[in-house]
């Protein structure tokens, strides 16, 4: 069998345990994402609480998002540790202590005392904290991935690894309702006082709920069998991963470069683009990107569930024509009026959900034996990267091209097409069989 090619018999359907399998890692993907991302919608409360008051209103500011860029600069290190354990021991352990580690920080920032309490000790404690926050999502995304695709059939793989891309960014979108809720229902004065504790509180304890939930997810039929038959990486799999799988290595970073810069700019940054470049108020520009998001949810199971039926080569191929086509659309005309930014803004949503097919190659660019180690490095290596140096690249390009974006939208849409290329030429040098065929080849070849 070819390693791209798909059994010639018509896969089983998903199960209610497959289904139950998906739920579950995608709400506990939401909630951790929730986590992770609310930090952001308070950081002007937060710095003016954990800062001294007589510190430059521009430094605190700077402070804030240097702490909320720790959570990213450290997901590389603690991704790769879990993922380590997870080819080691067991998907299904670390996924669960990903997700406690993260309600265990959240609470703790919910209860963490302010500058004018402990002094100087409120913002170590706050940096500890978000350090935590980014070892614990540098684990559950590669984690969540590699457990759905040794959970479903071959030719569900796609549609599973999409299906928890629309649960991570409803995080995202959970994120910006909780945040427009409170600052609605309380006032500024409130918010400084307690309120801005709330959506930690909530996200913390719901966090420790999908702790629970997870207890009833069984490990992979392939990391069992891999563990019964005493076949797991009998050395360092970071070591295994970077010798013996560098093009997949090279791979994964290129999707996760597409995967960042879509999620980075048309979601996270696009906002504040509406607001100073097109002449929008803040609450009509939050609304435009929250009802891009509901597409983006939407288009990312849709990625997924086509991808299983075209492949990578001539998904990322014709999803990189749609995704430039959009995007150049949307930026160029969005300023015409509020119906047309929210039907252009919609469109480009859909168009951005090409990524939730990238973890569809990345599941298969590595062996089991290393495959949590290969995507979890790739991936937050990649994303520490191009995630952090993004905003900053349109940031600085943005005086000398106001269409700065969405050239570099149309750079990253360029970029995917070229992959879809070189995937239908040499995919068979990249992608191997994942899912629960690839258990049975195991049994297979050792019986």
């Amino acid at each position: 069998m070819s390693p791209t090619t798909t059994p010639a018999a018509a896969p089983r359907r998903l199960t209610s345990q497959d289904f139950r399998t998906l739920g579950l890692s995608a709400l506990g993907g939401a909630l951790e994402f929730y986590d992770f991302i609310i930090f952001v919608f308070f950081a002007t409360v937060i710095g003016h609480l954990f800062f001294p008051p007589d510190m430059p209103g521009w430094l605190v500011t700077i402070q804030t998002f240097g702490i909320f860029a720790a959570g990213y600069l450290v997901r590389p290190l603690g991704g790769v540790v879990l993922a380590h354990f997870g080819d080691k021991f067991g998907r299904k352990r670390v996924f669960a202590f990903s997700i406690l580690l993260m309600a265990l920080s959240t609470l703790g920032m919910a209860a963490m005392p302010t500058y004018a309490s402990i002094g100087v000790a409120a913002p170590i404690l706050l940096i500890l904290m978000r350090i935590l926050q980014g070892a614990a999502i540098g684990g559950e995304v590669p984690g969540a991935w590699t457990f759905v695709a040794e959970h479903v059939p071959f030719r569900r793989v796609g549609f599973a690894c999409g299906f928890l891309c629309s649960g991570l960014t409803l995080g995202i979108l959970l994120g910006s309702f909780i945040a427009t809720i409170i600052n609605s229902v309380f006032t500024s004065e409130e918010v400084a006082a307690y309120a801005w504790r709330i959506p930690f509180f909530v996200g913390g304890i719901f966090g420790l709920v999908a702790v629970y939930l997870r207890r009833w997810l069984q490990e992979t039929p392939i990391f069992s069998e891999m563990k019964q038959s005493r076949s797991l990486a009998r050395e360092l799999p970071l070591k295994a991963v970077l010798r013996d799988h560098p093009r997949g290595v090279i791979i994964s970073m290129l999707l996760t470069w597409i995967l960042s810069a879509g999620i980075v700019v048309t979601t996270l940054m696009t906002a504040t683009f509406l607001e100073k470049l097109y002449g929008y108020t803040a609450k009509q520009a939050l609304a435009a990107t929250s009802f891009s998001t509901l597409f983006l949810i939407f288009g990312t199971a849709a990625a997924g569930a086509i991808v299983d039926r075209v492949g990578s080569g001539k998904f990322f191929t014709a999803a990189s024509i749609f995704f430039g086509l959009a995007t150049f659309a949307f930026y160029s005309y969005a300023a015409v009026s509020l119906t047309v930014l929210f039907v252009l803004y919609a469109i480009m949503g859909l168009s951005v959900g090409m990524v939730g097919a990238v973890p569809y190659v990345m599941v298969r660019a590595f062996p089991a034996r290393v495959r949590f180690t290969g995507l979890s490095f790739s991936y937050n290596v990649s994303y520490a990267i191009f995630g952090g140096l993004t905003p900053l690249a349109v940031a600085s390009l943005l005086p000398i091209n106001p269409m700065a974006h969405a050239y570099y939208l149309l750079f990253i849409a360029a970029l995917a097409f070229i992959l879809g290329l070189y995937l239908m030429a040499r995919g068979d040098s990249v992608e191997a069989e994942v899912g629960i065929e690839e258990l049975t080849e195991r049994l297979a070849a050792s019986s």
